[in-house]
C-alpha cells in the first residue's frame, strides 16, 4: 500500500494552484485541471507535463492513475476534505484530479505531416458534439482535427476535456479560421469531402479511396459552408429516413470514421507527439445518392 503526503495546511501552495487553475474568467491559460480516473490515464499517455496529481484523503486513489503518475514520475497527493470543500463548493468533486501544463498550440505545418485522415469541423460549436468526435477520431485511427470557427480559444477547454474523456489531448487539434483552414488544403492538395444531403458520392464509397483525406463536417443547422463545398473533391450523403430531419454531427463523423478506419489503423498511421508546453507567457445527411466507384477528385 502506497503512502502519499496528505495536504492539510491552506497555506501549501498546491492550495493556491489548484484555486488558480479553476477559475472560471482566466485571461492567459497556461495550467490546466484534469478531472477523473481516465481522463487522467489519457492525458499522462498522451505526454501532457503534469505538475502535480492529487486524491482524496477519504477515497483511494484508483491504481491505474497511481501506475501511470509512477511511471512519468508525476508527484501525487491527497488533498483534505475540509480542503476539498473549500475548494470546489458547489462543484462536482472529483475523486483523483491533476494540475497539467497547457501545450502550445498545434500547427498546419505539424498537421500536414501526418498520413491518416483529417476531420474538418466548420463551424461546429457545441462543445459536447466536439468532445464526442475528439473520442471518436482517436479511436478510429483519425490523424487529426481542425476546428473552424469552433468560438474555442484553446483546446484546454475544461468543458472539451471533460467531452473528451480526456482525448483532447491525444492528437494534433488545431483550431483556425475558416480562411487559414482553406488556405492550408489548397497548399497541400489533400482532398476535401464535404457532407451534404445531396452528395454525388455515398458514405460507403469512401472505402475505395486508398489516399489521405480531409472529411468535412458542418453544424447540423447550417450544414458545410459554400467556402469548403466550393473546393471539395466531392460531396457525400448519408442515407437516413426520410422522416428524420438530420443526424447529429458526431454520430456522422462516426459513421464516415468508420468507413474509413480500414486505412486509419493501418499500423503505418501515427500521429506526431504533442507539442511540448510553453513556460512563458455535419452537416446533414439523406437521400439514396448514386454509388459509384471512388472516382477521385472532382474538377474545380
Amino acid at each position: 500500500m502506497v503512502s502519499l503526503d496528505v495536504i492539510t495546511d491552506r497555506s501549501d501552495p498546491a492550495v493556491q494552484r489548484i484555486i488558480d487553475v479553476t477559475k472560471h474568467s482566466r485571461s492567459v491559460v497556461r495550467t490546466v485541471l484534469i478531472e477523473d480516473a481516465e481522463p487522467l490515464v489519457e492525458c499522462i499517455r498522451a505526454g501532457l507535463e503534469f505538475i502535480e496529481v492529487y486524491g482524496v484523503e477519504t477515497i483511494p486513489l484508483p491504481s491505474e492513475v497511481l501506475a501511470a503518475c509512477r511511471q512519468r514520475d508525476i508527484p501525487v497527493r491527497l488533498v483534505g476534505a475540509p480542503i476539498m470543500n473549500d475548494l470546489f463548493k458547489t462543484d462536482k468533486k472529483p475523486k483523483a484530479f491533476g494540475i497539467a501544463r497547457v501545450p502550445r498550440p498545434w500547427s498546419f505545418d505539424e498537421l500536414a505531416r501526418t498520413t491518416g485522415d483529417i476531420i474538418v469541423l466548420d463551424g461546429v460549436k457545441i462543445v459536447g458534439n466536439i468532445g464526442a468526435i475528439v473520442r471518436t477520431s482517436f479511436a478510429l485511427g483519425a490523424a487529426g482535427i481542425v476546428l473552424v470557427d469552433s468560438d474555442l480559444t484553446t483546446i484546454a477547454d475544461r468543458r472539451l476535456i471533460r467531452a473528451s474523456r480526456g482525448y483532447v489531448f491525444s492528437l494534433p487539434i488545431v483550431l483556425a479560421s475558416r480562411a487559414d483552414a482553406i488556405a492550408h488544403f489548397r497548399r497541400t492538395g489533400v482532398p476535401l469531402i464535404a457532407f451534404d444531403t445531396e452528395g454525388d458520392l455515398a458514405v460507403s464509397d469512401l472505402r475505395d479511396a486508398d489516399e489521405q483525406l480531409a472529411l468535412v463536417l458542418g453544424s447540423e443547422k447550417t450544414g458545410t459552408s459554400r467556402s469548403f463545398e466550393s473546393i471539395a473533391s466531392h460531396c457525400v450523403s448519408i442515407p437516413i429516413n426520410p422522416a428524420a430531419e438530420s443526424l447529429n454531427v458526431s454520430v456522422c463523423a462516426g459513421i464516415a470514421l468508420y468507413e474509413r478506419s480500414h486505412w486509419n489503423l493501418a499500423d503505418r498511421r501515427r500521429a506526431p507527439q504533442p507539442p511540448r508546453a510553453e513556460r512563458s507567457s455535419a452537416g446533414r445527411g439523406s437521400g439514396r445518392p448514386t454509388r459509384p466507384a471512388y472516382p477521385g477528385r472532382r474538377s474545380r
